[in-house]
């Protein structure tokens, strides 16, 4: 009797939604690691492009199932490959203990939480434990206030208004008078749901697990359509991202000198980068992350298992109206390389705002691709982080 019961026993599952650098794969990573709730976890991870990363910074030794679902929001293009994982899941039941599912920033959690109700078999395989929302109090006011096409909907305040739970995150980016005013917009997209505070999307895994807060009746409430499973929405279409994998070794320097100007002159645009990198003569992995002007790199303590010679670097990066081709060529111009295009003593064209020209004066300046002193009274030096067209180009 008792292990019929077992066999029929739903598998619970937590949905964590957020905008893009919230801190969503920091606190699956808190929730793997602590050892207090004695669960174990399936996860399945969803993101915006064809290459993951997250994936790839779970620590090994957290004995977990992994699987990702790429390339698409799962609320849109992988919606079905979503229903075969978890049904490819429920066959191995007996490993874990509960299912976590992280989508990408830019999923609408409706199609992920309508799953649980409209399809025929997952609603006797699991049941929806609860929606837990992270928020980022630096950004998130003006990802609710922002404006978008006719039709689009803003899926910041559709995460909101999903959730069950919300993280209040990264309160040290933001004093009392704005977090006070966070809570106060969220209360009126989302009055019920209780809001923590956190930092480094550090929380007590018992707030978030085996709390059966979901209630269908109040989605209904804000959603009647909700159960509808043709109910169609749109995204932004100027949003894309962008992701390269490579082998090679990346001068340190000149990556973060031209992700500086990057994000100086297009943060804006940029809702999340990350990525793992091969530093040249460091065995450990470089990993990085940011979201919009707010960046953070740093050596990790993972090591690569792997020669240098065959490293592989990744980045992604979703943003506003992105040059996809340019991010792929200034990224690979940022691998240690001895043959630069040009050499002292050429005359050349510097991008200092517009083309203006001058003369390469060193190279590897610093870390700097050249130094190029200006045709000008002053003869002013200027960088070129790295070797494209984009900073110096042939006169």
């Amino acid at each position: 009797m008792k292990r019929k019961m077992e066999e029929t026993k739903k598998i619970p599952v937590t949905v964590l939604t957020g905008f893009l650098g919230s801190g969503k794969t920091t606190l699956l990573n808190h929730i793997l690691n602590d050892n207090t709730h004695g669960m174990k976890f399936a996860v399945i991870e969803n993101e915006f492009g064809e290459i993951g990363v997250d994936e790839k910074i779970i620590p090994e030794a957290v004995d977990e199932e992994v699987i990702e679902v790429m390339n698409g929001c799962i609320c849109c293009t992988v919606r079905g490959d979503l229903v075969e994982a978890l049904k490819r899941l429920h066959k191995r039941m007996d490993k874990f203990d509960g299912v976590i599912i992280e989508t990408t920033g830019l999923a609408d959690p409706a199609p992920v939480v309508q799953t649980f109700f409209v399809d025929e078999d997952i609603p006797t395989m699991y049941s929806l434990d609860s929606v837990i929302t992270v928020v980022d109090a630096k950004v998130i006011l003006d990802r609710l206030a922002e404006e978008k096409p006719e039709g689009v909907e803003n899926e910041a305040v559709e995460q909101v208004c999903f959730a069950d739970k919300i993280l209040l995150n990264k309160t040290d980016l933001a004093d009392e008078t704005k977090l006070k005013k966070i809570e106060g917009e969220v209360r009126k997209l989302n009055p019920t749901a209780p809001i923590l505070r956190c930092m480094h999307s550090n929380i007590t895994p018992k707030e978030l697990l085996n709390i059966r807060a979901f209630d269908l009746k109040r989605v209904l409430d804000f959603d009647p359509e909700f159960l509808d499973p043709d109910q169609e929405h749109e995204h932004d279409a100027t949003v894309s991202s962008v992701s390269c994998r490579i082998k090679g070794n990346v001068n340190q320097h000149m990556l973060s000198r031209w992700i500086g100007r990057l994000i100086q002159e297009d943060g804006a645009n940029l809702y999340r980068y990350k990525g793992i990198l091969a530093i040249k003569g460091v065995e450990e992995k470089f990993i990085f992350q940011g979201v919009g002007m707010l960046f953070d790199g740093n050596i990790s303590d993972m090591k690569w298992n792997v020669p240098e010679s065959e490293r592989e670097n990744i980045f992604v990066f979703i943003g506003k109206n992105l040059d996809h081709q340019w991010l792929r060529d200034c990224f690979e111009a940022c691998l240690v390389s001895d043959q630069l295009r040009f050499k002292v003593g050429d005359k050349v064209q510097a991008n200092i705002g517009e083309y203006t020209n001058g003369t390469i004066k060193k190279l590897w300046d610093d870390g700097n691709a050249y130094r190029i002193e200006l045709d000008d009274a002053d003869k002013t030096n200027v960088y070129a982080p790295i070797d494209v067209d984009t900073y110096v180009k042939a006169r």
